[in-house]
C-alpha cells in the first residue's frame, strides 16, 4: 500500500512538472495575455469580483486587495487550487490556466515569479 502511495505521488509530481514546463514554454508575453484573461473572463466567478487588482482595472472588495499583497507565483497557485478562506477552489481552470494566472497576478502585482527549475524541485 505504502509503495502504491510512493508510485502514485512521483506519478502526480511528474505530471505536474510536466505542466509546468508546457505552460512556461510559453513567452511572458503570452503568459501574461493568458492570465489576464482568465482573472478577467475564464475563472468563474472571475477574480476581479473579489479582488482589487489595478492591472486589471477591477475593484472587488471581498478578497484582498492583491497590489497590496503582492502574492508570489506559488501563493496565488495554492490559493487558485486549495482555497483559502471563504475563496473556493477553482477546479474547473487547467493546469496552463493555473500557471498563466499565478504569473499574471505575481508579475502585475510586483510578488515573486517562481522561475521554472524552483517549480519543478517543489515538487520533488
Amino acid at each position: 500500500m505504502i509503495h502504491s502511495l510512493s508510485r502514485l505521488g512521483a506519478f502526480t509530481a511528474i505530471t505536474f512538472a510536466l505542466a509546468a514546463t508546457a505552460a512556461f514554454a510559453q513567452t511572458d508575453d503570452e503568459m501574461l495575455e493568458l492570465g489576464r484573461e482568465v482573472f478577467l473572463e475564464r475563472a468563474e466567478p472571475a477574480c476581479g469580483l473579489c479582488h482589487t487588482l489595478a492591472d486589471a482595472e477591477t475593484e472587488g472588495g471581498i478578497g484582498p486587495i492583491l497590489d497590496d499583497l503582492q502574492p508570489s507565483t506559488d501563493q496565488v497557485r495554492l490559493a487558485v487550487t486549495l482555497g483559502v478562506g471563504p475563496m473556493q477552489p477553482y477546479t474547473a481552470l487547467s493546469e496552463e490556466e493555473i500557471e498563466a494566472l499565478a504569473f499574471y497576478v505575481a508579475t502585475a502585482t510586483g510578488g515573486t515569479v517562481s522561475e521554472l527549475e524552483d517549480d519543478a524541485e517543489a515538487v520533488e
